[in-house]
């Protein structure tokens, strides 16, 4: 078990009135600087970080959706808001039966800045309802899809089936979104971790708790990039789970922008993991610990004042303390160290750039405004958020299970995420603009009101950040007379525990106890629980530091919240977008906006004949004008079925509307119609459908419909 020295009274403590001179010049600084944080915060907030995605929408189709033509189309055409990957399935027209009539290869109908794609369709199609399914990858690697109806002649009843679930959803989905938020954590954390080592606190690379961080940031990282690249096909394609297995349609996503950049983030790792070795390996050894290098001054000066014993208070170390050489620091260790920082400084930059570049390859910034510029701006972002928020983290772990950590260290830490929160500023606000556009943006869709929630949680992180500077600013270079006082109790008690067992016993010794080597690994696991007991009492006793302990644990968990949110953004249409879709005419501001509203919702009564499928049609499916309904009930074999009562109703849980009745009118065998359906203002309505096939056989079934 290690010892550390700390040193004696005078030696290195900040005395009271020194501490007391320097605070109105530390109360203008951490004022100054609060105000640019905040800016920088600010700036992060409106960026949205570097994930924010940009998805790309459906703007128009001809036919366009809902209309009647009367000779068949040459071929069907999507217009879409920005670049997408499409593949000869990607477009499938289907005829009432629900066969695909298409000729199932692709065309690219693209030019200059029009994203356009088509389908053809052989001659001589007959008269009836088609419908038009659709899905593709967009260029910030998130999967869309839709589907919209045309009728040839006049509208007839449809068979098709259409997707019952939006690509990238479900769980595949959940999934898939868990691994980007821990990819992102992991990237910060190695790449803050690893700045905070070389340029805050170099003694750090020998401290367990911080190698444990970074490591395991990197294994992280690395699991959730390969979730990511096994999750790609089920993710943009089918949504089954089972297709993580698939290796075909592994071979395909390889050969797409976003599978080339998981594959690229993967060699990366590589490199990265021979740096966290050569980091954690040769340069840690290459370090002096800088608790033990005060303490061998300190000792050193209670020696010439002739009583070492008294000058000295001698402490065991915390499992975590790092070991100092024994052998004095000559020239050649200098130069070896420097040379090792300036090596690992390199390569690290090099390979957190390219980590970097493999979001900014493959997110947003690939796509859109200014895609030469947006790229090093989010490789910049990314960078120093990692900078900040993972050296924050590296601080917090170093605060709470670390050794005695001095003030230059915390001060190095301080400048640097300054540093960072500056380059924040300027690349967030660039994105904000590349991605919000307009101030009303922030207010009138859903993408600015997540904005406008991260910003409560910034204006949190401020506060928190404020009260961190000025526990910074107090802080002595060595312990605070409370922690020393609290040292020569844990020493005196110490030795007294020593002197009453005899004198200090090898805790590997089997003969401690009568040759039973589980009790001595017993002694010895309780004497290493004592010794972390007394550091961990005598680091609290410094009133300073248990400060700043408390508030940048505060800090870095507002700071993950933070990273949540942001992580949300990224399954957000961003405001620009839905803002181009809106000035298209709104044929494509989601999946399904503004298209006639299709529902199949299969049903069972329980009783002879009771099983069946419900197919909803309301169009155009929009409020504040007057909807066409129609309901058709086919037998599980396709034909159509009578029923002796059917009734629809909605409701809007969200404005406490309804239900509102559906008055039907029976059409004919099977089918029932109303007309004039007034829903009186957008939002995610919930139709309930109830369908009786006897006296005592009912079941009531529900639907969410989105009503633009």
């Amino acid at each position: 078990m290690t010892t550390t020295v700390l040193c004696a009274p005078g030696s290195g403590a900040r005395a009271p009135s020194a501490r007391r001179a320097g605070a109105p010049r530390a109360r203008r600084s951490s004022v100054l600087r609060l105000l640019v944080l905040a800016a920088a915060l600010l700036g992060a907030l409106l960026g949205g970080a570097a994930p924010a995605s940009a998805h790309a929408a459906l703007t128009g189709s001809t036919p366009a959706q809902g209309s009647v033509v009367q000779s068949a189309p040459e071929q069907v055409t999507l217009t879409f808001s920005e670049g997408v990957a499409m593949s000869d399935d990607s477009v499938r027209v289907l005829d009432p039966r629900g066969k695909r009539v298409d000729r199932g290869k692709l065309r690219d109908l693209c030019s200059g800045e029009t994203v356009k794609y088509g389908a053809g369709l052989p001659p001589g199609l007959p008269d009836g309802t088609y419908t038009v399914a659709w899905q593709a990858v967009s260029a910030d690697s998130h999967p869309v899809s839709g589907a919209f109806t045309f009728s040839v002649g006049a509208p007839s009843e449809t068979s098709a089936p259409l997707p019952q679930q939006e690509a990238g959803g479900g769980v595949v989905g959940a999934l898939y979104g868990i691994a980007r938020y821990l990819a992102y954590a992991g990237f910060v954390v190695l790449v803050g971790g690893a700045a905070f080592v070389l340029i805050c606190r170099p003694a750090a690379a020998r401290v367990r708790s911080v190698q444990r961080l970074v490591a395991r940031s990197w294994a992280a990282l690395t699991a959730a990039t390969i979730a990511m690249l096994l999750l790609r096909t089920p993710y943009t394609t089918s949504g089954d789970l089972a297709d993580v297995f698939d290796l075909g349609g592994l071979r395909q996503v390889l050969e797409t922008k976003p599978g080339a950049a998981l594959v690229s983030r993967l060699l990366l790792l590589a490199a990265a993991a021979l740096f966290v070795a050569v980091l954690f390996g040769a340069y840690a050894r290459a370090q002096r610990d800088e608790g033990r290098a005060g303490s061998e001054e300190g000792r050193t000066g209670a020696e010439g004042a002739g009583d070492a014993r008294s000058g000295a208070l001698i402490t065991s170390a915390a499992p975590d303390a790092p070991a100092a050489p024994d052998t004095p620091d000559t020239p050649a260790d200098a130069k070896r160290r420097k040379d090792l920082t300036f090596g690992l400084s390199v390569g690290g930059a090099i390979v957190a750039v390219g980590l970097a570049a493999t979001w900014a390859m493959a997110e947003h910034a690939s796509t859109g405004l200014q895609t030469a510029v947006a790229m090093p701006v989010d490789v910049l972002h990314l960078l120093a958020v990692a900078t900040w928020l993972g050296g924050l983290t590296a601080l917090l772990v170093s605060l709470y299970r670390g050794p005695y950590l001095a003030r230059s260290g915390v001060r190095r830490f301080s400048r640097l995420a300054f540093g960072s929160v500056l380059v924040v500023v300027a690349t967030g606000v660039y994105q904000s603009w590349r991605q919000v556009g307009t101030w009303q943006a922030l207010t009138d869709t859903s993408y600015g009101k997540l904005l406008l929630a991260k910003a409560a949680l910034v204006v949190v992180l401020v506060g928190i950040a404020w009260f961190s500077r000025r526990w910074t600013a107090r802080l002595g270079e060595g312990p605070a007379p409370e922690a020393e006082a609290t040292a020569v109790l844990e020493s005196v008690a110490a030795r007294t525990e020593t002197a009453a067992t005899g004198g200090p016993v090898p805790a590997t010794d089997a003969r401690t106890d009568g040759g039973d080597p589980e009790r001595a690994a017993q002694l010895a696991r309780q004497r290493a629980a004592l010794a972390s007991a007394r550091t961990k009492r005598i680091r609290d006793a410094d009133p300073e530091r248990s400060g700043l302990r408390r508030s940048v644990l505060a800090e870095a968990t507002v700071a993950v919240v933070v990273l949540a949110v942001t992580t949300v953004l990224t399954s957000t249409e961003p405001a620009r977008t839905e803002a181009a879709v809106k000035a298209a005419g709104g044929a494509g501001q989601s999946a399904d906006a503004n298209q006639p509203k299709v529902l199949n919702i299969p049903f069972d009564t329980g009783g002879p004949r009771g099983k069946g499928t419900a197919r909803v049609d309301l169009d155009p499916g929009r409020s504040g004008s007057g909807n066409a309904l129609h309901l058709r009930l086919a037998d599980p074999d396709g034909r159509t079925v009578d029923v002796p009562e059917v009734k629809v109703s909605f409701t809007l849980p969200d404005k406490d509307l309804g239900p509102l009745p559906v008055t039907l009118d029976h059409v004919s065998e099977g089918h029932w119609s109303a007309r004039d359906v007034q829903l009186p203002v957008p939002g995610q309505w919930q139709l309930s459908l109830v369908v009786r096939t006897s006296d005592i056989d009912q079941v009531t079934e529900t639907r969410n419909v989105k009503i633009n």
